[in-house]
């Protein structure tokens, strides 16, 4: 068992009887009463994220995970194939599985996928990756000096915003949590 003051992103816990994973946590003081957790749960069988407010303390049953590499190999529609890095095994991963991760994803990339008790239920990305702009409307001379944002389509096929400086084959880094740029790669 553990208390609200164990909490870590990834983590697995038993609430309502349903598995759910902690996105977000954050301790919150009220001026008056005692200390709260709030907390984003995704349920990992529904797929479906609640908000939900603990007491400071209160304790929850932790169920294990178990990562395995597997090597991302191709979309076929709604599902996504990849290989165990191990077994050399192919699995299809429904899009509901990714939570929006797919945008992200190139050929042959590792990820990790997650497991519960041998039952898929996501895959983690590396925090940054590094990404080609396929699409992107031309900047205009003097704006690198302004913070204003312009959307670029990465080779993913995934658009993000860019700042207006960014244009057709520049690779950038981009935030897999947030979906953001992050920097300009140097050439």
């Amino acid at each position: 068992m553990i208390s609200t003051a164990d909490f870590k992103n990834g983590m697995v816990i038993v609430v309502d009887n349903e598995p759910y994973q902690i996105t977000w946590f954050q301790n919150h003081k009220p001026g008056k009463g005692g200390a709260v957790m709030r907390v984003k749960l995704r349920n990992v069988k529904k797929g479906g994220t609640i908000d939900r407010t603990f007491k400071s303390g209160e304790r929850f049953e932790e169920l294990s995970v178990t990562r395995q590499k597997k090597q991302f190999l191709y979309a076929d529609g709604s599902n996504y194939n990849f290989m165990d890095m191990n077994t050399y095994e192919q699995i299809e991963v429904p899009i509901e599985k990714l939570d929006g991760k797919e945008k992200f994803l190139k050929e042959n990339q590792e990820i990790n996928a997650i497991y519960l008790e041998d039952e898929l239920i996501g895959i983690d990305m590396p925090l940054i990756v590094e990404m080609s702009i396929i699409e992107a409307e031309p900047g205009i001379k003097g704006d690198s000096v302004t913070n204003l944002t312009k959307f670029a389509k990465i080779e993913t096929g995934a658009e993000i915003k860019v700042p207006l400086f960014i244009k057709v084959g520049d690779r950038i880094k981009v935030d897999t949590r947030t979906g953001e740029y992050v920097e300009r790669i140097s050439k």
